[in-house]
């Protein structure tokens, strides 16, 4: 039987849209799945050496909060800040992994990392501004792996 295969194309850069790729990519690496990642657009930043990830709650109802937050509190300057280091806080207590420390299970674990050059080019990144480790590469180089995938994801 072949190996298994999943591809996941990231498109969000925020601490909470941070976690799904990285734990469905080093889950499925565990689990002997060969595995890529498609960085584009604001995803790109959860392959920036530099992680200085904001929480979204503005637009998000579903997040639970230990008390009721109003939209308008919630676009008050400082709150994006106050909520991200609450949810770390939390996520830390609880013993689940930093976005760094899922970000190295993915390198050791061999996914492999793709960061779309279209968009490394429109923002105007330098390649020395992500991480080891990771390729550069268009639609094509990602599709060519996704076409041949038991399971394709985009979040």
């Amino acid at each position: 039987m072949s190996e298994k295969k999943l591809a996941i194309i990231a498109t969000k850069g925020s601490l909470d849209w941070a976690y799904p790729p990285f734990i469905l990519a080093s889950t499925a690496a565990a689990l002997g799945y060969e595995v890529q990642v498609f960085f584009t657009f604001y995803g790109l930043q959860l392959l920036r050496k530099k992680l200085d990830l904001k929480l979204t709650s503005l637009g998000n109802p579903g997040m639970p909060m230990p008390m009721p937050m109003p939209v308008l509190l919630q676009a008050l300057p400082g709150m994006q800040s106050m909520m991200s280091m609450m949810m770390k806080n939390k996520m830390k207590s609880k013993g689940v992994a930093s976005i760094d420390e899922l970000r190295s299970l993915c390198i050791e674990a061999d996914v492999k990392m793709i960061a779309c050059q279209m968009t490394v080019d429109l923002f105007e990144f330098s390649n020395n501004e992500f991480i080891d480790g990771i390729e550069f590469g268009g639609a094509a180089t990602f599709l060519g792996f996704a076409g041949e995938t038991d399971i394709c994801l985009f979040v």
